[in-house]
């Protein structure tokens, strides 16, 4: 797998690319790249997903520039392909919203 500071790394040097289905989600969402970034850049993992059907991705837990918490799935290669963002809510998530319930 890989690291919140390879994520990091490849943000700094640009390594990214959007997919359109997040960028359609983002859009309706209200979350900008800038958020996104931000989210990358100071968030952690919370989940591993080694087995991924593109690449190995991950749930990184963070905020929005204006300190709202969200949540990106980006998987990985040489690139960090930004998949999805959310707002997490307390029906899927515990109280600290990095904790997925359990059904």
């Amino acid at each position: 797998m890989f690291s919140i500071q390879d994520i990091q790394l490849r943000c700094q040097i640009g390594k990214i690319k959007w997919s359109l289905h997040a960028s359609e989600r983002l859009r309706k969402r209200n979350i900008s790249t800038e958020d996104i970034l931000h989210c990358l850049m100071h968030g952690e993992i919370i989940e591993e997903y080694p087995d991924y059907w593109l690449n190995p991705a991950a749930l990184v837990f963070g905020c929005k520039v204006n300190g709202q918490i969200i949540h990106v799935v980006v998987g990985m290669d040489d690139f960090v392909h930004i998949v999805t963002a959310y707002y997490p809510n307390l029906e899927k998530f515990e109280a600290d919203l990095k904790t997925r319930r359990r059904s």
